[in-house]
C-alpha cells in the first residue's frame, strides 16, 4: 500500500509539473504576440507620420502621432459637411432658426425697445410717428424689429373714467396697429407721467431681454440708423445709461408744479 501512494503522488507531481510548463509556454506566446502587435503599431504610426509631415528622422511620441492622425481624420469630416453643405444651399436648402429644449425658437436679443410715451387725444402725432419712423402693422414692427433689432411700442395709461368713449378709441386704434402697451393702472395725468414710464421699464424688461431701454416722446422723430450705431458702441460698457439726467431748472420747493422730491440728486445748482 504504501509502495502504491509514492507512485500516485509521483504521477500527480509529474502531470503539474507538466500543466505548470505548458502554461508558461502559452503565456510566453502570448506576451511576444502582443508586444510584436505593439511594436507593430508604433511602427505604423511613426511611417504614417512620415508621411504626413515628410520628417522621417524627427524623434516622436505615440500620443502626439495619434493626435497628428486625429486631426486629419478631423479635416476629412469637416471638408465632407462643407461639401454637404454646399450642395444643400444649391438645392436651396434654408436653415432653421434654432430651437430651445422645450420646443420654442431661439432668437437673437433685440438692440432696444423704445417706449414712445403718448396721451389720449394724440393720435395726430402717432400716426406722424407712424408715418415718420416706426411704420403701420404688425408687418412693418417685425421688420424693424428683424432688420434693426428695434423693438418700438406707444406707452399709454387709462381715462379717468375707465372704460369712456377715450379709452374705447385707443382700443380700436390699438386692433388696427398692434403697437401699444397699454397700462391698465395707469390714469392719464401729468402727474402721473413719471409713473408711466417705470411700469414701462419694468413691463418691457420682463417681456423683452434687450441690450437697452429706451423712452421717447410722441413728437420725436427717431433716426433709427444713428441711434443703432450709438448704442453698438456701449454694448461692450455695463450698465451704461444714455441721455440726460436733468434739462434746465430743478425745482426744490413743494409747491411748484414740477417740483422734484429728490432734487438734491442732481446737485446742488438749479440750473
Amino acid at each position: 500500500m504504501a509502495r502504491k501512494g509514492s507512485s500516485i503522488r509521483l504521477s500527480s507531481s509529474r502531470i503539474s509539473s507538466l500543466l505548470l510548463s505548458m502554461f508558461a509556454t502559452f503565456a510566453s506566446f502570448y506576451v511576444a504576440g502582443r508586444l510584436w502587435q505593439e511594436s507593430q503599431t508604433r511602427v505604423h504610426l511613426i511611417k504614417e507620420l512620415d508621411r504626413v509631415t515628410g520628417q522621417g528622422k524627427s524623434a516622436i511620441s505615440v500620443d502626439d502621432t495619434l493626435k497628428i492622425i486625429a486631426c486629419r481624420e478631423q479635416k476629412k469630416t469637416l471638408s465632407a459637411l462643407e461639401m454637404e453643405l454646399s450642395v444643400a444651399r444649391q438645392e436651396g436648402f434654408v436653415p432653421k432658426i434654432p430651437k430651445h429644449t422645450d420646443g420654442t425658437e431661439t432668437k437673437k436679443r433685440p438692440l432696444v425697445v423704445i417706449g414712445i410715451m403718448t396721451t389720449l387725444g394724440n393720435k395726430k402725432k402717432r400716426d406722424a410717428v407712424r408715418q415718420a419712423w416706426l411704420g403701420t402693422g404688425a408687418a412693418s414692427l417685425r421688420k424693424l424689429e428683424t432688420e434693426k433689432g428695434v423693438i418700438a411700442r406707444f406707452v399709454i395709461g387709462r381715462s379717468a373714467n375707465k372704460g369712456d368713449s377715450m379709452d374705447k378709441s385707443i382700443d380700436a386704434e390699438n386692433s388696427q396697429t398692434d403697437d401699444f402697451i397699454i397700462l391698465d393702472n395707469v390714469v392719464e395725468a401729468p402727474e402721473e407721467a413719471s409713473k408711466k414710464v417705470k411700469l414701462f421699464f419694468a413691463y418691457a424688461a420682463d417681456r423683452w431681454d434687450a441690450q437697452f431701454y429706451a423712452k421717447a416722446n410722441d413728437n420725436i422723430y427717431v433716426n433709427i440708423d444713428a441711434l443703432g450705431s450709438t448704442l453698438a458702441a456701449h454694448l461692450e460698457n455695463p450698465r451704461a445709461y444714455i441721455g440726460c439726467m436733468k434739462s434746465g431748472e430743478v425745482f426744490s420747493e413743494p409747491n411748484h408744479k414740477w417740483y422734484e422730491p429728490e432734487w438734491w440728486k442732481f446737485g446742488d445748482k438749479k440750473a
